[in-house]
This record gives C-alpha cells, sequence and structure tokens, in this order.
C-alpha cells in the first residue's frame, strides 16, 4: 500500500522552512501532496502557477527521487477535503514553536473529528529554519532586504523579480 501525505499550505512563497518539513514528510510517506491553499478573500504576492513552479523548483533541488514523488495541487476548501481526494492518510504539519503546536492541536482535533481516517502528524522544524516565516521572508523582500538564506535560490531569484515591477 502507498502512503500518501498531504502538505497543506499557503505557500506564498515555498520557504526552506517548507522545504524543510517537505523533507521530512518524504522520510515518512512514498508520495507527497503538497496542497496549496487558494482563499478568494486572500490576494498572494504570487499566483498559483507560480507557487506551482516555485514548489516544482524546490523539490527538485531536493534531488534524489524527490521529484517522482511530490505532486501539487490547488484547494479551497477543508484540508480533509483535500487529503480525502488526494488519498493520502496524514496531513502533514509543521511546528516552530509552542504557539504553533496549540493551533494546530486544535485543527488537527476538528480534522480528525470530521476525517477520522486521516491522521495528523506534527514535525518540528530544524533550529535553522525555525524561525522562517513566509509572510516574513515578504516583508523582509518588500523592503529590499536580503532573503537569500530563508528560501530556496530559484524563490529568491522570483522574489526579487516581483518586486522590482
Amino acid at each position: 500500500m502507498t502512503r500518501i501525505a498531504l502538505y497543506p499550505g499557503t505557500f506564498d512563497p515555498i520557504t526552506n522552512g517548507h522545504v524543510d518539513i517537505l523533507a521530512g514528510a518524504l522520510a515518512l510517506a512514498d508520495r507527497v501532496v503538497v496542497a496549496i491553499g487558494v482563499h478568494p478573500a486572500k490576494t498572494p504576492l504570487f499566483s498559483l502557477e507560480e507557487r506551482r513552479a516555485m514548489i516544482a523548483e524546490a523539490v527538485a533541488e531536493l534531488g534524489g527521487d524527490a521529484a517522482g514523488r511530490v505532486t501539487s495541487v490547488a484547494f479551497g476548501g477543508l484540508v480533509v477535503e483535500a487529503a480525502r481526494q488526494a488519498r493520502a492518510s496524514v496531513i502533514v504539519r509543521g511546528l516552530r514553536d509552542a504557539a504553533d503546536f496549540d493551533y494546530e492541536m486544535q485543527m488537527a482535533g476538528m480534522n480528525g473529528a470530521m476525517a477520522p481516517e486521516v491522521r495528523t502528524v506534527f514535525l518540528p522544524a530544524s533550529p535553522a529554519s525555525r524561525h522562517i516565516t513566509a509572510t516574513l521572508v515578504r516583508q523582509i523582500a518588500g523592503m529590499g532586504g536580503d532573503v537569500t538564506s530563508f528560501v530556496p535560490a530559484s524563490v529568491a531569484l522570483r522574489l526579487k523579480a516581483k518586486l522590482a515591477g
């Protein structure tokens, strides 16, 4: 049986923290579906297509067989419905700190009540990426700061181009 994990998020843009959790998910599952949240009320910096491309580039940088084991999809509803559609038995969530833990525990409880067949697995962020958030990356890049240590190289280039013009 193929174990499929769903890794949901906005990924606007994908950061080294996201890649860290994605690598952990690949260690646990045969396939990982990166589920990109699309919400009509939100206006992301990058389009869905750009986010998918950045995810594919980041996965390629992981090397090995990662590219053959990771796919991306868009979702606009409940994460548990996206998990069901992907035939995932696990939802992967990254934890940076205690605040993340408290929020994610509540979400895991609600998701578990709605879809008991889908388990939530928490992966702790590595110390090197614990401080990274996509929001802070966008803010730093928007003010002309250097974000190269926070995102894959291809994402840094895309951020620079996006914000330059």
